[in-house]
C-alpha cells in the first residue's frame, strides 16, 4: 500500500474542507450596499416605484440600497451603464422598462447594450396602460371629439410625448393607424415635461402612463378619455377603453422589471429574485403604489426573459411599420 507523507496528506485535508467554500463563493451576499439604477429622473413614474421597492429590499437584505438616477436617451444612457462599467457580481441592478429594452434597440444605431444578451432578468415589477389624456381647457370630452377633430384638418392636432420611439409616442402612432387619422407628434424630454404642457394649454393632449395622470386627472387639471388596456382600470372605472370608445386594438401596457448584468452568479440571482418576489407580493408595500396606478405584478425570471424577447420582437414590427426614426 503506498503511504503519503503526513504534509500532503494534511494538504489534501484542508483542500477538501476548503472545498465547498469554493463551491459557493456568493454565501455571504450581499455584504456591501446595492445600486438601483433608474433610467428616469427624479420624480419621474419609475422612481416612484423605485424609491419605496429600495427601502424594501435593503431591508429584506441587511445592506443600504442606493437609488442612482441616470436619465438621458429613452433610458439608454442607464442601460448602457450597467451593462457596459458594472461588474456582473449583483451590486448593480437595473429597473429596466419596455421602452429601454424592447423599443430602442430598433431606433438606435447603437444603444451601447445588447438588451437580450447583456442582461439577465429577475422579476418583472409592475405595468400600467397609457391613457389618452386631455387638457381641461381643450373642447375634447370623448375619443370621438379627438377623432372628428383630427379628421377635420389633418396634420394639426398635436400630441406630446416623453420622446421618439418612447411607449407613449408608439401608442400615438397606433391611435392613427386604428382611427385613420394624422397626428404630430412633439416629443419632449420626458413624460413630466409633457404632461406639464398638457396643463398649461401648450399641447392639446398626449398618451401618458396611467400612474402619471391621476393626481392631475383628480385635481381637475386633465381629462382622462380612454385606457389603452383591454380592460378597465379599476382606479377609473366609468373611464372606457380604446375599443369601446371607437379605437380598438390601441393596447399599451409598459412594464417595467429588475435586471442585473448577464452572467452574475446564480446564487445571487436566486438571493434577488426570492427577496424581490416576497417584497411584490407583500399587501402593505402593493397598496399605496396601487392607489397610484400601478398594477404590481412578479414574475420569474425565465418569464421575464420571454415576455422581453415577444415585446422585443413586436415593438420592432410597430416602429418599422410606422417608419418611426429618432431625429
Amino acid at each position: 500500500m503506498m503511504k503519503f507523507p503526513r504534509a500532503a496528506t494534511a494538504l489534501s485535508a484542508m483542500a477538501l474542507a476548503a472545498a465547498p467554500a469554493l463551491a459557493q463563493p456568493k454565501a455571504d451576499y450581499p455584504h456591501k450596499p446595492i445600486v438601483l439604477v433608474v433610467p428616469q429622473p427624479a420624480g419621474g413614474a419609475a422612481d416612484q416605484f423605485a424609491r419605496p421597492f429600495g427601502q424594501a429590499l435593503s431591508q429584506r437584505l441587511g445592506q443600504p440600497v442606493v437609488i442612482d438616477n441616470r436619465p438621458g436617451a429613452n433610458g439608454n444612457i442607464a442601460a448602457a451603464y450597467v451593462a457596459r462599467n458594472q461588474p456582473a457580481d449583483g451590486y448593480t441592478v437595473f429597473f429596466g422598462s419596455v421602452s429601454t429594452l424592447a423599443v430602442n434597440p430598433h431606433l438606435y444605431k447603437a444603444t451601447g447594450f445588447d438588451a437580450l444578451k447583456d442582461f439577465q432578468p429577475i422579476t418583472l415589477t409592475n405595468q400600467t396602460p397609457n391613457v389618452l389624456v386631455v387638457g381641461a381647457g381643450t373642447p375634447y370630452k370623448t375619443v370621438a371629439d379627438v377623432v372628428a377633430a383630427a379628421k377635420k384638418e389633418p396634420g394639426t392636432l398635436s400630441f406630446g410625448s416623453a420622446g421618439n420611439g418612447n411607449t407613449m409616442h408608439l401608442t400615438g402612432l397606433q391611435f392613427e393607424a386604428k382611427t385613420g387619422t394624422r397626428l404630430i407628434h412633439v416629443p419632449y424630454k420626458g413624460g413630466p415635461a409633457a404632461l406639464n404642457d398638457v396643463m398649461g394649454g401648450q399641447i392639446p393632449m398626449m398618451f401618458h402612463n396611467l400612474s402619471a395622470v391621476l393626481g392631475p386627472e383628480k385635481g381637475g387639471r386633465v381629462r382622462v378619455l380612454a385606457v389603452a388596456d383591454t380592460q378597465r382600470s379599476r382606479l377609473l372605472p366609468n373611464v372606457p377603453t380604446m375599443a369601446e370608445a371607437g379605437a380598438p386594438g390601441v393596447v399599451q401596457l409598459a412594464w417595467s422589471g429588475m435586471l442585473v448584468r448577464s452572467g452574475t452568479p446564480a446564487p445571487v440571482v436566486e438571493r434577488l429574485h426570492r427577496e424581490m418576489v416576497a417584497i411584490l407580493k407583500e399587501p402593505a408595500f402593493r397598496k399605496p403604489l396601487e392607489e397610484q396606478g400601478f398594477d404590481v405584478l412578479s414574475s420569474t425570471p425565465e418569464a421575464f426573459a420571454e415576455r422581453l424577447k415577444a415585446d422585443h420582437a413586436a415593438m420592432g414590427e410597430v416602429i418599422k411599420a410606422g417608419n418611426v426614426k429618432i431625429d
